[in-house]
């Protein structure tokens, strides 16, 4: 059978980010299928995972500190730009049910790339509908359909199905990858561990 790797994501945290520019070349060099499932990770934090909000409110002043060393070392490490965004944290419902009609259409990793980078890099609101055209129009849709599809119902269920899946097969967060339906990674530092239980 073929190799799986299933890839729960949402642009709203950095640390997706980073694993996002290196899952397609995990899946690739491995030879799996990459299977992107777009979910809402405010949504996992309000069922299961309430704990990340109260370190948002009393964080630990020295953890705090690594925490933007960690984030900004890893950032160099990929050669990517990530910033401290003025609205944090972001709505992005709009853009992880507009991953779904990019995935229709072959473009949700390029789609998705231009989602963090406005976000993470050039600190645009991604919850805005004109940031999201723009994102839209790039990457070759078309942005009358995308507006009309992710508004609409079967959209929005899809969106809350992935979340809902992912908090019944044990996740918690973004990034959180499976191999062959099973074996479940949570983070960017654990791409490791991917390539390896892939390998075996």
């Amino acid at each position: 059978m073929p190799k799986k790797l299933e890839f729960f994501y949402d642009c709203s945290s950095p640390w997706t980010y980073l694993a996002f520019t290196k899952i397609e070349e995990v899946a690739g060099s491995n030879g799996a299928d990459l299977i992107w499932r777009p979910f809402l990770v405010g949504g996992v934090f309000n069922t299961v995972n309430p704990s990340v909000y109260e370190a948002r409110k009393t964080p630990v002043p020295l953890k705090a500190k690594y925490y933007v060393k960690d984030l900004q070392d890893w950032a160099r490490f990929y050669g990517i730009k990530i910033g401290n965004p003025t609205v944090f944290p972001v709505n992005s419902v709009k853009a992880m049910r507009g991953a779904l009609v990019a995935h229709e259409h072959g473009k949700i990793s390029p789609y998705s790339r231009r989602v963090f980078e406005s976000y993470w890099g050039d600190n645009r609101d991604i919850s805005q509908d004109n940031v999201l055209r723009e994102i839209v129009r790039e990457v070759g849709l078309d942005d009358k359909e995308y507006f009309e599809k992710i508004a609409s119902q079967p959209y929005k269920d899809k969106l809350r199905a992935n979340t809902e899946e992912l908090m019944a097969r044990g996740g918690f967060g973004s990034p959180t990858m499976y191999v062959n339906g099973a074996s479940m990674f949570f983070g960017n530092d654990r791409l490791a561990l991917v390539e390896w239980e892939l390998s075996r």
